[in-house]
């Protein structure tokens, strides 16, 4: 029974099924977020029906991994994605009430996760990821470094210009935020290139009437924004994408030094009986060679007839 359940669980048919149910539970939480909209029932109940009846299919294959585990069942939760896998099964077989219907459509979906425990290359691209968080960590920490300088002197810089964008520090911080992302930072440049007055429309002056005074800066905004984009976008996200270049080639090289452990400690049992069963053949031919010698040795006859019984 073991052997079997170890069979199944190395075999690539199992593995393409368990793709399967996930892809087909994933697009089965898509197809219900459609129905809810409609209130279709009884379509909303079928769908119901085959997520438990994919929820058990995967209670079969924690079991089935389990049983190859043999006399050492504890050995499947060895793994973290093995741990992964309970945890988002073990949430979706809680006894949840109808008002928690919301939460477990959403543990549901959380089973589409489970291709990240399924498929190598996604364990490789996560554990690269967990693996640069410390790095990231301090990239992080320079680039807050970075907005917060920059809010600053933006706050002191465009205040009375554009308080829409650098009113407060918050919303100077909130600015520099769209600013990195490149997306509309142009108009924001403009607005303190020539000042509010060219570039707001009526609506906006009369809202920001009294507490703005319209001043255009073509050095300072220039200056200001072209750095910081520079120094922001262009070297830390950068660093951000080195970090994790390299933490993946590193993910790359522990993945293939482990699979090569896996195999020595595969090969060497099989080593070591190829030799004890060497060793035992050994011993029954000294054996045998022993038996021969014995007549030679009480003085036994040692003419052809001797030589005869030796060479047979």
């Amino acid at each position: 029974m073991i052997e079997l359940a170890k069979r199944i669980t190395q075999s690539s048919a199992f593995q393409l099924t368990i793709v399967g149910l996930i892809l087909l539970t994933g697009t089965l939480s898509g197809v219900e977020s459609y129905l809810l909209a409609d209130g279709n029932e009884t379509a909303l109940t079928t769908i119901a029906v085959v997520q438990d009846l994919i929820l058990w299919a995967f209670v079969a294959e924690m079991l089935v991994k389990i049983l190859a585990c043999g006399s050492r069942p504890w050995r499947y939760f060895a793994s973290a994605w093995n741990v992964f896998d309970f945890l988002i099964v073990a949430v979706c077989l809680l006894p949840l009430e109808k008002q928690f219907t919301t939460v477990l459509r959403m543990a549901r979906l959380l089973r589409t996760l489970r291709l990240v425990a399924i498929l190598p290359r996604l364990q490789l691209l996560v554990a690269a990821l967990l693996r640069s968080i410390p790095s990231l960590g301090y990239i992080g920490v320079l680039l807050g470094l970075h907005f917060y300088i920059y809010a600053v002197i933006g706050t002191f810089l465009f205040r009375a210009n554009d308080p829409l964008h650098f009113g407060s520090l918050h919303e100077s911080f909130l600015t520099l935020f769209q600013v990195l992302t490149l997306e509309g930072w142009n108009d924001i440049l403009a607005t303190q290139y020539l000042g509010s007055d060219l570039t707001w429309d009526e609506g906006m002056q009369a809202l920001y009437a009294g507490t703005r005074v319209s001043s255009g800066q073509p050095v300072m905004a220039a200056a200001y924004f072209v750095t910081f984009i520079m120094l922001g976008t262009m070297i830390m996200l950068n660093l951000f994408t080195g970090v994790i270049i390299t933490s993946m080639e590193e993910a790359a090289n522990e993945a293939a030094a482990s699979k090569r452990r896996l195999k020595e400690q595969g090969v060497a049992p099989k080593l070591r009986d190829e030799l004890s069963e060497v060793s035992r053949r050994l011993q029954e031919l000294s054996a045998q060679l022993d038996s021969l010698r014995t007549p030679d040795d009480a003085g036994g006859d040692t003419g052809p007839a001797g030589s005869a019984q030796l060479l047979r």
